[in-house]
């Protein structure tokens, strides 16, 4: 049965109950496998709104990826979130982001995997490698915890010069 990992993240309202709350949706697409710690980040991007706490977790599940990307933003939307509503990337009461299926490379206009953004964020791959830190990304042939360590290396460097 195929593997998914998926990213979560929250900035509104109750962050921890929303986070809980979601997992326990995913929990009915399939079997979870793990799920990281919570992480308290700093928002990227779309600056002025409040930080994130983010985790990750990895999902057994029959549904292919495009039922299963479906799934995840009804979830969204259960849970209050209008993407047409605030800013791209603005504040969020959650955020569920497919971030690998397996070894799939797959590329829709509905849907990219692995996740096109996700070697360049720290706040996904530090509670991923907390989870699975021998992931392969697909598309690099990096595990998760190199592509960590690729991530934090280029942020300190960015942030020394």
């Amino acid at each position: 049965m195929p593997t998914a990992a998926i990213a979560l993240g929250s900035n509104l309202g109750n962050r921890v109950h929303n986070l809980d709350t979601a997992i326990d949706h995913i929990a009915t697409l399939g079997q979870i496998l793990a799920v990281s710690i919570i992480h308290d980040t700093a928002p990227v991007d779309y600056l002025d709104q409040p930080r994130f706490l983010n985790a990750a977790l990895l999902l057994e599940t029959e549904l292919p990826p495009l039922t299963l990307l479906q799934a995840l933003l009804a979830i969204e939307h259960t849970q209050g979130r209008d993407r047409a509503s605030v800013p791209v990337k603005g504040p969020r009461t959650i955020d569920l982001d497919l971030i690998l299926y397996d070894a799939l490379i797959l590329t829709t206009p509905e849907l990219t995997i692995p996740h096109p953004a996700m070697r360049d964020r720290p706040f996904v791959l530090a509670p991923l490698a907390e989870i699975a830190p021998s992931l392969i990304d697909p598309v690099s042939n990096h595990t998760i915890a190199a592509l960590l360590a690729e991530t934090t290396t280029r942020s300190s460097r960015a942030s020394e010069g």
